[in-house]
């Protein structure tokens, strides 16, 4: 965590229980990007597309719940722990992507919002991506706590009329099941585990700050994840089932037009907040001159502006270029956190671990054009982790 005093302030706002890390993280996992993300499995078929669902969110979900338990115990946030094994300049590089990825979810999520609003009260999707961004702008502005109620009250709405999406996608659709040519079972347990794989550099900022932070830890993971799966449920089901994937369409359908307006509103605002709030923390460890408040805020504009210029229809490509930076990184984390327990880096620039970490990424990369049934994470990851332990072990060897 960063160490001015609006990052305190506002960290301290968001994990003061674990009622509120659960409320943090299922508003996470409503998104509009889990359900069209979702909406790729349908050729899968229904036990398929399940079974890819859960194995790709439980391992999804064991790593957050790791990563949030590294920054629950050092009291650090996400990038703070990146200088235990990378060192103070190591962990610039990941500040730098990370900071990246999250302008670029930023936009996404605005722009995914915007294109269903508008599909459901056509005044433009210009109009309704400058509505979400200055929404998310006052989330930021205002903070969590001052709006607990309103945002407790949101949750509830977004948990009611997700229920009747259910009912009208897999109780009144009209379509069956079947399995067809797409996304092989490999590449698709990849695009499950991908969703939670983008928040690995999120979490401590939640937890570290948390008043049981182990326990918060499970519960931001669980939670995350069985609502994450969830929608991508609803994204096949609608896909198969209601024989759409435009989730406004199945909305205005099903008459749910000021609900299904208002779902998608809140869901994007509640998503994207935690993007654009973990940014300005990131930015805080590049130089504790900035406020992580104002840059949450230019995050949310430039995402706002960057949402109105550019198409983001297919957002594949961008998930695994996040998988290929953050798995390999955790990797390293894992094996010098809770195997080689290391509690700093020797240097302020580690650069035997980049280049362990640079081995993963490359690994990564090369297994994503191979049809492996456990999808490219896990084999990256595994010889990541086998990497660090090596050059953990001989590191011991000289220092004695």
């Amino acid at each position: 965590m960063g160490k001015t005093n609006n990052s305190a302030h506002v960290c301290a706002e968001n994990g003061t229980s674990l009622f509120a890390n659960g409320l943090i993280w299922f508003g996470a996992g409503v998104s509009l990007a889990e359900i069209l993300s979702g909406t790729s499995f349908a050729p899968l078929g229904l036990a398929r597309g399940a079974l890819a669902i859960l194995l790709g969110h439980l391992i999804g979900g064991v790593l957050m719940f790791l990563a949030g338990v590294i920054g629950a115990k050092t009291r650090k946030s996400s990038m703070e722990t990146v200088k235990l094994s990378f060192g103070k300049y190591g962990s610039l590089l990941f500040s730098v992507l990370n900071i990246v990825q999250l302008v670029g979810w930023t936009a996404i999520m605005i722009y995914d919002g915007a294109l269903a609003a508008d599909g459901i009260f056509g005044v433009g999707s210009w109009v309704w991506c400058l509505v979400i961004g200055v929404l998310i702008a006052m989330w930021i502005f205002v903070g969590i706590k001052s709006l607990e109620k309103l945002n407790t009250a949101a949750m509830a709405l977004l948990f009611i009329v997700t229920l009747v999406l259910c009912k009208v996608i897999f109780f009144d659709g009209n379509g069956v099941w079947s399995s067809s040519e797409g996304l092989s079972f490999g590449a698709a347990v990849e695009l499950a585990i991908a969703m939670p794989l983008s928040w690995l550099p999120l979490i401590s900022d939640y937890t570290s700050k948390a008043q049981k932070p182990v326990k918060a830890s499970a519960v931001s993971a669980v939670t995350y994840s069985i609502i994450s799966c969830w929608m991508y449920f609803i994204g096949m089901g609608a896909a198969a089932l209601a024989g759409s994937s435009d989730i406004a369409q199945i909305m205005l359908g099903a008459g749910l037009g000021i609900a299904g307006l208002v779902i998608i509103i809140f869901s994007t605002v509640t998503t994207t907040y935690l993007d654009a709030f973990s940014a300005g923390v990131s930015a805080v460890t590049l130089s504790k001159k900035i406020s992580d408040r104002w840059f949450a805020l230019a995050v949310t504009g430039i995402g706002t502006l960057l949402a109105i210029i550019f198409p983001m229809d297919d957002i594949t490509g961008f998930l695994y270029f996040i998988g290929s930076v953050f798995a390999p990184m955790i990797a390293v984390l894992i094996a010098d956190f809770f195997v080689l327990k290391r509690s700093s880096a020797d240097t302020g620039l580690d650069i035997t671990n980049l280049i362990v970490w640079f081995a993963g990424f490359v690994c990564y990369r090369l297994f994503l054009h191979i049809d492996l049934i456990t999808g490219s994470t896990i084999p990256a990851m595994a010889v990541t982790f086998v990497l660090c332990l090596a050059v953990g072990i001989i590191r011991k060897k000289f220092s004695k």
